[in-house]
């Protein structure tokens, strides 16, 4: 992994402003209950949904990535999506890299819960070795690793957006740290929220 540059051979970076998608069309809290199986099928679902209808992107996103020179967006449509209402002077350069980390359900017999209850079951599942058929907590923190080398290769004399996704933002944030990033604005982790990374 590349270590941060000194002082005396850094270039100007950033800033690398990193932001939720909007609220997706398919809703987490909405019915019916799902059993293990249904809700593995329900998030495969997720996956693939695009934002809800008649969103824009909120105008302190906006104006924080209005002048962006490089515009990244995860594999997923939402992602896309948001990247493309928040950021409309650019396209996207599309990277599963950010997507989202893995919700694998446990496999719990004769229970019923709404997808918002899976995911965290799911979550709580997968940070501790869960993974189903799918990607590992470890080789996602290795993919995490990955996205921030991108982004900061990326921000060398650049402004960067990434659109992308909240878990896996989170993720990012320690990665980018080691990379000699400091986080100046957090938004938290609400759909639209975005947080905003100084180099050094």
């Amino acid at each position: 992994m590349a270590m941060p540059e000194t002082t005396s051979t850094a270039n100007r970076r950033g800033p690398i402003v990193v932001s939720r998608h909007g609220k997706p069309a398919l809703d987490r809290t909405a019915g019916p209950r799902l059993d293990w199986r249904q809700y593995k099928d329900w998030w495969a679902r997720y996956e693939e949904s695009p934002l809800a209808e008649g969103q824009v992107a909120p105008p302190d996103l906006m104006e924080a990535v209005k002048d962006a020179d490089l515009v990244f967006a995860s594999g997923r449509i939402r992602a896309q999506e948001t990247a493309a209402r928040a950021a409309p002077h650019m396209a996207a350069e599309h990277d599963p890299v950010f997507n989202e980390a893995p919700l694998p359900p446990p496999m719990l017999p004769r229970v019923r819960y709404l997808p918002k209850t899976w995911n965290i079951l799911a979550r709580a599942a997968w940070l501790n070795g869960h993974a189903l058929d799918g990607e590992s907590v470890v080789q996602a923190r290795l993919r995490a690793m990955d996205a921030a080398q991108k982004l900061h290769e990326a921000s060398e004399d650049a402004k960067v957006y990434l659109a992308a996704h909240g878990w896996f933002n989170r993720m990012l944030r320690p990665e980018l740290k080691k990379l000699g990033w400091r986080c100046v604005r957090d938004g938290g982790d609400s759909y639209w929220s975005f947080r905003v990374y100084e180099y050094r």
